[in-house]
């Protein structure tokens, strides 16, 4: 099976993306470039991006087709705007397969072979306090540069700020787990 990853929006959302790579490369996937190749497509979003929204719904709608013409393929939408619009999704395209929220990006294999049981989409939004991931996972996008997340979230709601609603509240790594994976990424040249 192969996937094609598409991102909208800041460096969390890069890092995500890596993080959703490494972990369908790590259960059997393939990625692609090509549309008609990808058995999965994931989208990972950002809602503070101008007409993130319009440009998602807009590219969820001609992928109607997309999914109909091959049985099997799925649509995946993660990040920032499926966390925030939550139901909405399902609402404007019952034929997306998985809403993944930003704070349950490691479940997306298990939620992918659960979907095909069910007539709606999966919805997973809540909160994994357990925010470590698989060292090395990350398929990093960049030969040198590399993220490596130390906090998640935030406590303050700051009126301009939407991360509170779309990251959820403060949860910081282990300081082992940071410096693993600092170590890790220096390893493997970044």
């Amino acid at each position: 099976r192969k996937y094609l990853l598409r991102t909208y929006g800041c460096q969390m959302n890069e890092h995500d993306s890596e993080r959703i790579a490494g972990l369908l490369e790590a259960d059997g996937y393939a990625a692609t470039t090509d549309e008609a190749d990808a058995d999965v497509i994931v989208f990972n979003t950002c809602c503070i991006r101008e007409n993130a929204d319009n440009k998602l719904y807009g590219t969820l709608g001609m992928l109607r087709r997309w999914k109909s013409e091959r049985e099997g393929r799925q649509i995946v939408v993660s990040g920032c705007l499926a966390q925030k619009d939550r139901d909405l999704v399902g609402d404007k395209a019952p034929w997306v397969d998985v809403v993944l929220g930003t704070q349950s990006v490691k479940l997306l294999p298990a939620l992918l072979a659960d979907a095909p049981a069910r007539s709606l989409p999966v919805i997973q939004l809540e909160a994994l306090e357990d925010v470590g991931f698989p060292l090395g996972v990350a398929r990093r996008s960049d030969a040198v540069r590399a993220y490596v997340t130390i906090i998640e979230g935030c406590n303050e709601f700051c009126s301009f700020c939407v991360v509170p609603y779309t990251r959820g509240h403060e949860r910081m790594r282990p300081v082992g787990d940071i410096l693993a994976e600092v170590r890790e990424a220096a390893r493997t040249g970044h």
